[in-house]
């Protein structure tokens, strides 16, 4: 797996290691040991035959929606050293490094974005391959008729989509739509319209940048009410009592 690239959902544990004999140590355990260090560097082993070198990272989404995104994206993507799709990566990291070792102005926001340039070009990659299993999102985007509909829902979430509607948008019919969409994203059109605008709603109540009657009017219900029982049934509680309770963890971390 020599220059691989893996990118594991860590929603279960998992060992990755050079080989099955090899008593694993805690990840956590070589971060501490890590911290302080200028070029953070670890080396476990006894260093008996071949050395294999590792670097990590980790991509960190917004809690509010982390099992959305969890649910629609693979468990597992791997991509060789023989793959195109690879040097594109290995030159955003390539910046990236030279970014941290040599730090300027704006240098933060600079590693922040190739990073995630990273995880962009890497998912991009993977929808564009035949062969890849993908999750539930990719597989959306590799089928025509369900990628027109993603676009056209995530272009005009506000809109009053209707299914007859959508499907005439994709050029199929209803059933056709229906059929495709639940066989890739594993769910309707309508019920992940409603999860996209719950997870939109959800960071809107988070960053506090509009009121609760607005977030309502950008994600598309007709008036407050509606919005607050829609929340409400999805996510268990008002969508009042969710940025109270966001506001309150953040003021927690940040003490």
């Amino acid at each position: 797996m020599s220059d691989d690239f893996v990118l594991i959902r860590t929603v279960a544990p998992f060992i990755l290691a050079s080989g099955p004999s090899i008593t694993p140590v805690d990840s956590r355990e070589l971060i501490e040991i890590a911290k302080g260090r200028i070029h953070k560097t670890v080396r476990i082993g006894d260093g008996i035959g071949g050395p294999v070198g590792l670097r990590a990272g980790k991509f960190l989404f917004d809690t509010a929606n982390a099992n959305f995104l969890n649910d629609l994206l693979p468990a597992l993507i791997h991509v060789r050293s023989n793959d195109t799709a690879l040097r594109h990566v290995r030159s955003l990291l390539a910046l990236n490094e030279a970014e941290a070792r040599e730090p300027g102005p704006g240098s933060e926001f600079i590693i922040v974005r190739l990073i995630e340039l990273v995880l962009v070009d890497i998912l991009r990659s993977q929808a564009a391959d035949p062969d890849q299993k993908h999750g539930r999102l990719l597989a959306g985007l590799t089928d025509p008729v369900t990628a027109k509909a993603l676009s056209s829902l995530h272009g005009n979430v506000a809109h009053a989509w209707t299914l007859a509607e959508l499907a005439r948008t994709c050029g199929v019919s209803r059933s056709t739509l229906a059929a495709r969409f639940r066989q890739t994203i594993d769910m309707g059109p309508m019920e992940y319209l409603l999860r996209w605008r719950m997870a939109l709603a959800k960071d809107e109540l988070r960053t506090g940048r509009l009121t609760i009657g607005q977030i309502a009017e950008v994600i598309g219900f007709q008036s407050s009410s509606a919005f607050s029982t829609a929340f409400s049934r999805t996510e268990g509680c008002p969508p009042k009592d969710f940025r109270s309770r966001v506001r309150s963890e953040e003021s927690i971390n940040l003490h």
